[in-house]
């Protein structure tokens, strides 16, 4: 009897394959190819990261400074005038927004007041005896009021011109401390005290050009008065 096994499963099996063959041919099926899904997360081409696009911010509007309150530059200047009742004299020397005062009666009341003026021309000076002036620069003159014993005067000065203004004079003589002050008003006209050893009277005129005055038989120069 003649061994047909083997033989018959070797053309089963080429039966087969030309069977697969021809199936796959017929319906057009190919090989899996690996797909996106099956490689590794570290092999994937990252996608094109999102631009966050911020907008550019609007520019400020320009601060406008608020504006500071007017100031006035206050000269360097002397000023003269009477109170209003024509009783005194009054003289202020403005220099660097510093002043100093003479009131002066020319007989035995006068006060000297010294003080700082502020940027709108007001000032409050201060003299021995708790007298007071307080005055406002407009314009080309000083008004306000001295307070000293006696009641408060008003008065007016003017801007001076030279010589008019405001003098003054120390000196011993005769072993007498001798410290005299004056007005030289813009009519010419002068009012003054002169002390000698604290002992008021009027004071001796002086030559407005160049201050020189004779005390007790001895030359004195009165000088101009500034802070």
């Amino acid at each position: 009897m003649k061994r047909t096994g083997p033989l018959f499963t070797l053309l089963a099996g080429l039966l087969l394959a030309l069977f697969m063959l021809s199936l796959n041919a017929t319906t057009g099926t190919k090989p899996a190819s690996t797909s996106q899904a099956d490689t590794p997360a570290d092999k994937v081409s990252p996608s094109p990261a999102a631009t966050n696009t911020t907008a550019s911010p609007s520019p400020s509007p320009p601060v406008t400074p608020s504006r500071s309150p007017t100031k006035v530059s206050v000269p360097n200047a002397d000023y003269a005038g009477r109170t209003d009742d024509d009783s005194a004299a009054v003289s202020v020397s403005l220099r660097d927004g510093r002043a100093i005062a003479y009131f002066c009666d020319g007989r035995d009341k006068e006060s000297w007041l010294r003080g700082d003026v502020e940027d709108d021309g007001s000032m409050k000076l201060t003299g021995e005896g708790g007298s007071v002036l307080n005055g406002t620069l407009k314009g080309g003159s000083i008004r306000g009021t001295v307070d000293i014993e006696g009641g408060p005067y008003a008065f007016t000065a003017d801007k001076a011109v030279k010589p008019s203004g405001l003098y003054r004079a120390t000196a011993t003589v005769r072993n007498a401390e001798i410290d005299g002050g004056w007005i030289v008003l813009s009519t010419g006209d002068q009012v003054g005290i002169l002390n000698r050893d604290g002992e008021p009277s009027p004071a001796p005129r002086i030559d407005p050009e160049t201050g020189a005055v004779t005390i007790d038989g001895q030359r004195l120069t009165a000088r101009p008065v500034t802070p």
